[in-house]
Formats: structure tokens, C-alpha cells, sequence
């Protein structure tokens, strides 16, 4: 393991995205006509390369500690059957967690689970702010110009953030199949909760295996509660999803219980949004 270490003062220190990586974030159908807006902030696992590995073996970068696995597919499977606008983040949450507040202190996590991350120790205030200025910050400006937009044309707007755990945590199964997260607003979520359970063939976490706090997370409580929007946090069990297939039978499966939630708290209007195929 290699940790890229940047021996110049603070001062002038070279960009942190080099100009032939990608940028910090990607848009898939930015012109999706629904009510739904996509947000995926843990969708990728890459490092920028001025960092190196950041001490981290390379298999430990294939789990959960560096990206939600499977949750960037789902969430453009969804923009597809939605007709939403999605933006999923392009870099590893080891680098900087874009569903963190700036103050959190796993923001930029020393270890994660049982793994120390010695590339994010003894950071400067420079290099954290490095990465919040080019990661953190073009990701949630991007969300933030969609959602003022959207406002000043009078649309409708529906905040889902798509998010996957680990079938077991620190030795611990999780029994669920998926997990429906919210704070103070519950109107979609009790909706969804309702709905799945009805349909008595999945075990639904009400706010587990996480829960939603202005400390832990960032997209609900700034953009769905601040901004008054109806929204939804979900969770789906990785291995459920960890496959092409996976990722298109569960994307079809949400985005029915998104549209017939939506429609029966008349969050949504009128079927005229169904894509072919949902009746409500």
C-alpha cells in the first residue's frame, strides 16, 4: 500500500483532481420530467490519484467502507423507470462523505468499521478543505442549482436518496431486505412503510439498519426539511443488488412503490407520470 503524501507547505498546493479525472459527481437524465429527484452520495469507490491508495488494501476498497455497492446501478435504473433526474457522487466516501455534515467527524473518516484509513490521519486544514472544495462542494452545488431551478420554474419536486448496507455489520446479521429512513417529515416514508408491509413479502427496516439526524446526514435534513420537500431515504441490502439483475429487478420494484406511495399521499399527481407498464 501506497499513501500519496504532499511534502510542500499548505500554501499554493496543487489541485486535488487531476485534469484528466472525472469530475466529482455525474448526472444521468438531467432532463427527467417526473417529480423525482435522485440523489446517490455514496455511488462511487475511486480514489483521486494524488492520494494513492490512502493506505488501504485494495480489497478493503471493494467494500462497504468505501462506497455503497450496487446503489449507483439501482439509482439509474430508477432515473429510467422514474423519468428523474439522478446525480450520484463519483469518489469514495473514504475520501470525503458527501452525506456528512462539515463538522461531522466522520466527514473524513479515520476508520471505518474495523478498518484504519492512515491516508486521512494528521490531514492539515488545507488538504481537509482541499477535499471538501473539490468534491464535497461541485456535488452539493450541482444538487443545489437543480433543486433552486426546479423551485423557480414551480416544479413539483420529490427528494429520494438511494443508499445500500451490509447484510451483516461487525459480526451482527441484519435481517432486512430494505430499509425506509426519515426524520421530523414522514409523510412518504409512512406511506412506503405501509405499502410494503401490506404486501407481506419483505422485511422492511422503520429507520434501521440507520436512522436520520441533522449530525449523521446531510441530503434530508438540507434539502429535503429545510426546503420543505417531500423525500425518502432507502436502503437495500447489498447482496440483493450487488448484480446487473439485482440492481434492475429492485429499481423496478421501488419505483412502483415510489409512484403508488406518491399517488396515494397525492404527493404526486395523476398517473399521466406512470411509466408504461404501473398502474396505481
Amino acid at each position: 500500500m501506497t499513501v500519496a503524501v504532499d511534502l510542500r507547505a499548505d500554501v499554493g498546493i496543487a489541485p486535488l483532481l487531476g485534469a484528466d479525472e472525472p469530475p466529482a459527481f455525474a448526472v444521468d437524465n438531467a432532463a427527467g420530467a417526473s417529480p423525482f429527484l435522485l440523489v446517490c452520495d455514496h455511488a462511487g469507490k475511486r480514489l483521486p490519484r494524488a492520494l494513492g491508495d490512502i493506505g488501504v488494501a485494495a480489497t478493503e476498497l471493494e467494500r462497504h467502507i468505501a462506497w455503497d455497492i450496487g446503489a449507483a446501478g439501482v439509482t439509474a435504473q430508477l432515473a429510467a423507470r422514474l423519468d428523474a433526474f439522478a446525480i450520484a457522487q463519483t469518489y469514495s466516501r473514504l475520501v470525503v462523505d458527501c452525506n456528512r455534515p462539515l463538522d461531522s467527524p466522520t466527514l473524513i473518516p479515520l476508520r471505518s468499521e474495523r478498518t484504519e484509513v492512515p491516508g486521512n490521519a494528521d490531514l492539515s486544514a488545507a488538504q481537509r478543505r482541499q477535499r471538501i472544495d473539490e468534491v464535497f462542494t461541485p456535488y452539493h452545488a450541482r444538487i443545489v442549482a437543480e433543486l433552486d431551478a426546479r423551485r423557480a420554474a414551480g416544479r413539483p419536486t420529490i427528494l429520494v436518496t438511494v443508499h445500500s448496507f451490509t447484510p451483516s455489520y461487525l459480526g451482527v446479521a441484519r435481517p432486512w431486505h430494505c430499509g425506509i429512513l426519515y426524520h421530523r417529515d414522514t409523510r412518504l416514508a409512512h406511506a412506503l412503510l405501509r405499502l410494503i408491509r401490506t404486501q407481506g413479502e419483505w422485511v422492511v427496516g422503520d429507520n434501521e439498519p440507520y436512522s436520520v439526524s441533522d449530525a449523521s446526514d446531510y441530503a434530508i435534513p438540507v434539502y429535503g426539511e429545510q426546503r420543505g420537500l417531500a423525500h425518502v431515504e432507502l436502503e437495500i441490502r447489498q447482496d440483493l443488488i450487488a448484480d446487473a439483475a439485482g440492481q434492475a429487478e429492485w429499481a423496478e420494484r421501488v419505483a412502483g412503490w415510489l409512484i403508488r406511495a406518491g399517488a396515494t399521499t397525492g404527493l404526486t399527481s395523476a398517473a399521466r407520470r406512470l411509466p408504461r407498464g404501473f398502474v396505481v
